[in-house]
């Protein structure tokens, strides 16, 4: 994804669709990440039917793109139109048959979802070839506003007013995942230590696309929302196992060698990065302080590994 990102901006003219939609895209995401009670307290005071109504304009970003495009399809039209619509209003019911926030059959259809269609790349058509991300981005959008602004889930930490102790705490985790991770990623044969030098500016522009494109959105997934609600309904310890386990299942079709369909060696060390990220987020409760941890481990590896 940092990859399609840099290609991205890169591109020009017939691709101005493509990088004016990502800014669309990136402004509820940064509106919750620095402004989110405003926000929420914003929608709230709104009339019921808008409120449900307003994911709508969801659709906009891929319209506007698809027909830049010529890939429109009403069929993709009308999933991005309805979805966002019908996840704010599961979650207006759940608010409602759940008021403690334990977590609830709906909650869960959601991430469900959710998870399953990025993982599975269920939407991937309907975007550009090598802008699938721009579609994970609106469903980022779509879960946002019905997880805080209507469900008003507590405890998620998506708060990006960095604190010194967001980095503390995420490259603490960083040191105690390193020795780990390379000792096992090496000794079955997963990872394979190479030179690889990026000059500064490239290596500063890869950091902040994984940090915005990849760690956000899985932390935002895995630590705000799912061991979230898991640690209400099993406690810490069995929440960060649960959420970890599913956060290395999560990449069991990525990085395949030929004819592997279930990649289990990227299963097993995405489960054990799962546990020192769910660590970092936990902590304090804060989705940067495991972002922080997510994207050196992830930056660190695409350049020597």
């Amino acid at each position: 994804m940092p990859y399609a990102f840099i290609k991205m901006v890169r591109m020009t003219n017939a691709s101005a669709a493509a990088v004016a939609v990502l800014l669309v895209e990136l402004a509820p995401a940064v509106a919750f990440g620095y402004a989110s009670e405003r926000v929420t307290a914003t929608v709230g005071r709104w009339p019921r039917g808008w409120r449900l109504a307003a994911p709508a304009v969801l659709v906009l970003p891929y319209a506007a793109l698809a027909v830049t495009q010529q890939i429109f399809r009403w069929g993709w039209f009308a999933l991005y139109f309805l979805l966002p619509v019908a996840m704010a209003w599961l979650m207006e019911q759940a608010a409602m048959a759940d008021p403690e926030q334990r977590g609830n059959w709906r909650d869960a259809l959601i991430l469900l979802v959710l998870g399953v269609s990025v993982d599975l790349r269920w939407f991937d058509s309907a975007w550009p070839a090598g802008q699938r991300g721009l579609g994970n981005l609106l469903l980022v959008d779509a879960g946002l506003y019905a997880l805080l602004a209507i469900r008003r889930l507590t405890g998620t930490g998506f708060n990006f007013h960095l604190r010194g102790s967001d980095w503390k705490t995420g490259l603490r985790e960083l040191l105690f995942f390193a020795p780990a991770v390379l000792a096992l990623g090496l000794a079955l044969g997963f990872i394979h230590p190479h030179k690889n030098f990026p000059s500064v500016g490239k290596a500063a522009l890869m950091w902040g696309g994984i940090f915005v494109f990849v760690a956000v959105p899985e932390e935002l997934f895995f630590r705000a929302w799912v061991q979230n609600f898991l640690e209400r309904r099993t406690g810490r310890r069995w929440a960060l196992v649960i959420a970890s386990v599913l956060f290395g299942l999560s990449h069991f079709n990525k990085r395949n060698p030929a004819g592997q369909h279930f990649n289990w060696r990227y299963v097993l060390i995405a489960t054990i990065a799962g546990i020192f990220y769910g660590r970092a987020w936990r902590e304090n409760r804060r989705v940067p302080a495991s972002t922080i941890t997510h994207t050196f481990v992830d930056w660190l590896w695409s350049w020597w590994f």
